[in-house]
């Protein structure tokens, strides 16, 4: 389950009071925190940090018969390694350990799992999946001028950064509404959440400056933030876009350089 922010509610949240608004009127902003706070959780399971040696970030549509395959391990291992009390219990956004902690044994998985037919030759899969949107289901800008530094590859990344100098504007990549403006979800810095439609979202994070507020409407290429280093050791925006709450390459709705 998503842990949500820790935030507090006032006690008297619903409660009749003189001057106060309509019942009505706060169930619905109550809502729209709870909306809110339940899309920062999902942001923080899948943060922009890289995942390390030895660890592996569960994906949408991963079991962990699959992982081990992968990984070269076995279930047993990695059931054993992080402590799962339900071989069928993982989450989407969830860091796996896939190779023995120091001091314990490996357990060999089956001759199958390993993907090494005979002569030695792998077989397993890659690490990442790359997602990609539907064709031609959003058309974006490039959201800042800068050098792609690092790309979007699944696994250990799931957007892009775009490195430039402090102060580069930064833009909304399509038409739509600010979801989130604000420093409140550690690792993201100062972030920017664009809600273009029921299916997208876009995600400008490291900003130095923040331009826009919550509820505001914004058109494609207009300039939402400063690039920055906030909660990050180099300057450069981080850009995400996700389709039906999943990270999806941009590349793919992105105009060629």
């Amino acid at each position: 389950m998503l842990s949500l922010p820790a935030q507090t509610l006032p006690v008297s949240l619903f409660a009749a009071a003189p001057g106060r608004a309509p019942v009505a009127v706060r169930a619905a902003r109550f809502v729209r925190w709870l909306a809110l706070a339940m899309l920062l959780a999902l942001l923080a399971a899948c943060g922009t940090t890289k995942v390390q040696p030895g660890y592996y970030r569960v994906q949408s549509g991963d079991t962990l018969t699959q992982i081990a395959r992968k990984q070269g391990t076995s279930v047993s291992n990695l059931v054993r390694w992080n402590n799962l009390s339900n071989s069928n219990s993982i989450e989407v956004g969830q860091m796996l350990r896939v190779e023995a902690p120091a001091g314990q044994a490996s357990s060999s998985p089956p001759s199958k799992a390993r993907g090494k037919p005979q002569g030695g030759k792998s077989t397993a899969p890659a690490m990442g999946k790359r997602r990609t949107a539907p064709p031609g289901a959003i058309s974006l800008v490039w959201p800042a001028q800068g050098k792609v530094t690092r790309g979007y590859d699944g696994s250990g990344s799931n957007g892009i950064v775009i490195s430039n100098s402090t102060g580069t504007p930064v833009v909304a990549a399509a038409a739509g509404t600010v979801a989130y403006s604000g420093s409140g979800l550690r690792g993201y810095g100062h972030l920017v959440i664009v809600k273009h439609s029921t299916s997208f979202l876009s995600i400008y994070a490291h900003n130095s400056k923040l331009l826009v507020k919550e509820g505001q409407r914004v058109t494609q290429g207009q300039k939402i933030a400063e690039m920055g280093n906030s909660d990050s050791k180099q300057v450069g925006l981080y850009f995400e876009l996700r389709y039906d709450g999943q990270a999806v390459d941009p590349a793919g709705s992105l105009p060629s350089r």
